[in-house]
């Protein structure tokens, strides 16, 4: 058995930026140089892309990836992960985001290795420290909070936590030493719990925060949260896209 299969989902029907996996990155397909960074990883046996669109299965053939197409009518990323995972055997699944062109291998080594570690560990993810205060008041960068022994405590989109006694300015000189954290949506799941999970109807924190890992923190489960110097740079419209393109061009 394979300890550890990435899957890596790729919608082809984008609301914003439509057929974005298939867009080119200096010449190659965008889900083909996530591809090719995530096997980099040293604690991934297998690479798997999910899709619902033949086109997208063509491609990732052309370039000699694997891929799986699934049903059209997952309503989120983790249904889709979930269907693939019952056709492998293999103890985590990763969940990389197909829209990562620049995600660091070492990124998705690091959420992996606590779960390899610890057994009692449900679920893993990644979190980077902020080190911008437009991004701690910003609702779409996602922040989190963890215990002392690295389970998240909560995730969110309003400014958590909250330095009740400092002032913005104090918060802006204070931000290195604060210690607050951004979300980044790479999961890490033992296969068992992955296969429940789209069975768990949605939690009230869930609708209210729209944030999809709030089921699993609502049901008790333990969700660690792994830091990371590394950053993302994710493409969710052609600007994005062009901008990637420049970073890979200068060698990131």
């Amino acid at each position: 058995m394979k300890k550890v299969t990435a899957i890596i989902p790729a919608r082809y029907g984008s609301t914003r930026f439509p057929g974005k996996p298939l867009a080119l990155i200096n010449g190659l397909p965008m889900i083909q140089q996530v591809c090719r960074r995530v096997t980099k990883a040293k604690m991934v046996d297998r690479v798997i892309v999910a899709t619902d669109d033949p086109r997208i299965v063509t491609a990732v053939e052309g370039f000699g990836g694997e891929v799986v197409l699934t049903r059209a009518d997952h309503p989120t990323g983790t249904d889709r992960l979930a269907e693939v995972a019952e056709q492998i055997d293999s103890e985590l699944i990763v969940n990389v985001q197909g829209d990562e062109p620049l995600i660091d291998p070492r990124m998705v080594d690091q959420a992996i290795i606590p779960l390899l570690e610890n057994r009692q560990l449900q679920m893993g993810t990644l979190a980077s420290q902020i080190d911008q205060i437009d991004d701690f008041y910003n609702p779409n960068v996602v922040k989190v909070v963890k215990d002392q022994s690295g389970l998240a405590l909560y995730f969110s989109r309003a400014p958590i936590p909250c330095p009740r006694d400092l002032s913005s300015a104090q918060i802006v000189a204070a931000l290195p030493q604060l210690g607050l954290l951004r979300h980044i949506g790479l999961y890490v799941y033992r296969r068992e719990l992955l296969l429940e999970y789209p069975s768990w109807p949605k939690t009230p924190l869930e609708e209210l925060e729209n944030l999809e890992q709030l089921r699993a923190l609502e049901r008790g489960i333990k969700l660690y949260v792994a830091e990371t110097e590394f950053s993302c740079h994710g493409v969710d419209t052609p600007a994005d896209l062009e901008r990637v393109s420049h970073l890979i061009s200068a060698g990131n």
